[in-house]
């Protein structure tokens, strides 16, 4: 039974009238949802995150969800006696290491998410960068001035950026009451297999989309001023003057800079959200408060 469903008529309605004008807002519109790392959580948050996107399937809306794995492909590298060796906070991905990122992601990760859709009533698609030649990716080198640990000039193997996205394959699946999930593995124009950040794929592919939303489900509720408290609107040279007075610092930052960048290429915004609260993706888009820091051009 949904929320909905138990309150009383009184309440039905308060929600429903609140959340009508939102989903017309949003009717047809594209939406991606990067969905990865501690907001995964159990199972039961994941059929809930399931849920949801099949009600914002079967509200109108096209949901794109873009998933991590980083704790999942950790595991399987323990299990199978590799280690792992991380530089600039990226894991640097050797042949071996490459192969267990494909299948965990493509495989075991996806398909679940694939199956809790379809189990709560959607119909969802399995797919990553590699198919249709949907993202082609670069390596990716580390920046000279990286930090100051000496991390700069570490080869990171087969850890990519993506460099071009053809939306073809995914042109033909929105639209037709399918949800299309998506695992950040892309093709090289070498022929290799690489590794791209969840959270830069997802922009990428957002903003290809010219989707009108771009949901970055984190384990924090959003930026947070000097006070710690949630920012729930931001521009982009606010954004900027956070960084340069050193508010938004550690894995905040190259979370804004996707959502910059994704901002460049054509979304109309951007909203980091805590991906533990359950139903946030729902109450940022289809109530009054939303659930997270929202970041326009």
């Amino acid at each position: 039974m949904t929320d909905v469903e138990r309150g009383s008529p009184a309440e039905r309605a308060e929600i429903l009238t609140q959340a009508l004008p939102h989903m017309l807002r949003y009717d047809d519109a594209i939406v991606v949802v990067k969905y990865g790392g501690h907001a995964m959580g159990d199972e039961a948050t994941a059929r809930s995150f399931a849920r949801d996107m099949v009600m914002l399937e079967q509200s109108g809306v096209n949901p794109v969800v873009v998933h991590g794995g980083g704790p999942q492909i950790g595991a399987m590298l323990k299990k199978l006696g590799i280690e792992s060796h991380f530089a600039n906070g990226l894991r640097v991905t050797d042949k071996p290491t490459i192969e267990i990122v494909e299948m965990v992601l493509c495989g075991s990760i996806n398909k679940q998410i694939v199956g809790f859709i379809n189990a709560e009533g959607g119909r969802a698609i399995g797919l990553c960068g590699k198919d249709g030649n949907m993202v082609t990716a670069t390596k990716y080198e580390v920046p000279v001035d990286a930090n100051a640990d000496g991390d700069h000039g570490v080869d990171l193997g087969f850890v990519g950026d993506p460099s071009k996205v053809d939306t073809t394959v995914l042109d033909q699946v929105l639209g037709r009451e399918l949800i299309p999930v998506l695992a950040p593995v892309a093709q090289g124009a070498d022929g290799a297999t690489y590794n791209v950040n969840a959270d830069t794929f997802a922009g990428a592919i957002a903003g290809s989309l010219k989707a009108k939303r771009l949901l970055l489900l984190t384990d924090v509720p959003g930026v947070l001023d000097e006070d710690k408290k949630l920012i729930k609107e931001l521009s982009v040279d606010a954004i900027r003057d956070l960084i340069a007075d050193g508010t938004i610092t550690g894995g905040m930052i190259p979370k804004v800079e996707t959502c910059i960048y994704a901002l460049e290429q054509g979304v109309e915004g951007v909203v980091i959200l805590d991906g533990k609260v359950p139903h946030s993706v729902l109450l940022e888009l289809l109530t009054d408060h939303g659930a997270g820091t929202l970041i326009t051009r």
